[in-house]
């Protein structure tokens, strides 16, 4: 119950700033991290880092979706590899709300590389590779919209306001 309270205060902080940095982002727990029973673990560290969870949802995408995600990729070496691995399994989509939160997932989450994140940061303790690294997290604000909108609809959305 504690950890529950404390988890709402920092949501309800975050309902009374929205003026001063207010945003949302989201977040994708790939099929590595949901295959290793890390999810709990891993958006239980979103939250206590006083991201609010606004929308969440399991689902596996399919080939094409996961082509159409990742368009902006198209044109790099990795992006087939990428498309193969992000539609292998299931993943969860989390929209998270919070002062700065795009700053601050991508500071919770870690380098892109494992081998370079910061100690305690998702991908330096759950990654497995370079490819298979745990986690995605928007890179901007404007990226953030359009990622929530690709997984949620309006009415899945409960914001922290």
């Amino acid at each position: 119950m504690r950890k529950f309270l404390t988890s709402f205060l920092l949501c309800m902080t975050a309902t009374v700033s929205l003026l001063d940095g207010y945003e949302q982002t989201l977040a994708i727990i790939k099929p590595d991290a949901v295959a290793s029973n890390h999810v709990g673990d891993i958006i239980a560290r979103l939250e206590k880092k006083g991201l609010c969870v606004e929308g969440l949802k399991m689902t596996r995408l399919q080939k094409s979706q996961a082509e159409k995600f990742y368009e902006v990729h198209k044109e790099r070496p990795f992006y087939k590899d990428l498309v193969t691995f992000m539609s292998s399994g299931p993943i969860v989509a989390i929209a998270l709300g919070g002062d700065n939160s795009v700053a601050k997932n991508r500071e919770i989450i870690g380098a892109t590389n494992p081998k370079e994140a910061a100690k305690g940061t998702i991908r330096a303790d759950f990654a497995s590779s370079l490819s298979q690294n745990a986690i995605h997290g928007s890179d901007s604000v404007e990226n953030a919209k359009n990622e929530i909108a690709f997984f949620f609809t309006p009415d899945e959305l409960f914001l922290a306001k």
